[in-house]
């Protein structure tokens, strides 16, 4: 009998072990990071307006659980209307305009209770980095806003850069590829990096190679989280719709890299959809990290 409550019990404990961890490929160290265009506060967007996509865009974030978020295109009332809904998250970054509240953000998002922020900053995509200015061939100026962070579960301390590279500018993107690669070079040292970002360019487009470039002569090369997800990506290819439900975009160009060496549970291209509409004319993308 003594034997038989002994199986009983290890078999309960087994299943509890299963039902509780065993549902997720997840690490408990895990860090879901998403890249998400939320697309400007335009008056042209007919029906897809903000005020009409903004609790839908912040329950995408929320439902999909994000510990960090880099956002592309948001201005400031977006920022706070999300933070009202999002207490759980801080923010940093600033405006492309002035270094400090007009234009667009290239802001990060971060959950408060797990991460502390260390160091932020932010550079400009031009020849004069650490001023407001347009550079090379770009239609306006672009921005790079970073953080060294470090995780409260582990003391593990990462870098993330998120950017919004120009859309018009060709030679503007190749260059902006080559400053962040260089940035990066000379801040991160040998930490944990993640790049996440509208590169406004595909996986066979110059400053996509230029990022994953293994022979630059430095030691620090990004990889794609889609090529390396240890579980098969999940959704549509493409990322850019222009509020098109039915568009069938054929690939990317919001991206979540990871400094070669830290691996990637899962990759995830997010399409949901809201009674026909779509939160933002870009899918979102998450990839789910481990160091």
């Amino acid at each position: 009998m003594g034997n038989l409550r002994t199986s009983l019990f290890c078999t309960a404990a087994v299943f509890i072990v299963v039902f509780v961890f065993g549902g997720s490929n997840s690490a408990p160290t895990a860090l879901r990071v998403m890249t998400f265009n939320i697309r400007l506060d335009s008056p042209n967007d007919g029906a897809n307006i903000w005020k009409n996509r903004r609790e839908n865009l912040v329950s995408m974030i929320r439902f999909h659980n994000a510990d960090l978020v880099g956002l592309q295109e948001a201005q400031k009332h977006q920022i706070d209307f999300m933070m009202q809904l999002l207490p759980e998250y801080g923010w940093f970054g600033v405006g492309r305009d002035d270094g400090k509240q007009q234009g667009e953000f290239s802001a990060i998002l971060y959950r408060k209770e797990r991460f502390d922020t260390l160091t932020t900053s932010t550079f400009w995509c031009s020849q004069t980095p650490e001023q407001p200015g347009k550079g090379w061939d770009a239609a306006y100026q672009r921005i790079v806003t970073f953080g060294k962070m470090m995780d409260k579960r582990t003391t593990t301390v990462f870098y993330l850069f998120n950017t919004h590279l120009d859309n018009e500018g060709k030679v503007a993107r190749a260059e902006s590829a080559k400053l962040i690669k260089k940035k990066m070079q000379s801040v991160c040292g040998t930490y944990p990096v993640i790049l996440t970002g509208d590169f406004n360019s595909e996986p066979n487009s110059e400053p996509y190679k230029i990022i994953t470039a293994s022979n630059t002569g430095d030691a620090l090369q990004l990889v794609d989280t889609r090529t390396i997800s240890k579980n098969t990506p999940h959704g549509p290819k493409g990322t850019f719709t222009g509020f098109d439900i039915t568009a069938r975009p054929s690939a990317p160009i919001d991206f979540v890299f990871v400094k070669k060496g830290m691996s990637v549970l899962s990759h995830g291209t997010l399409s949901d959809s809201f009674n026909g509409f779509l939160p933002s004319d870009h899918y979102p993308v998450i990839a789910e990290i481990i160091y």
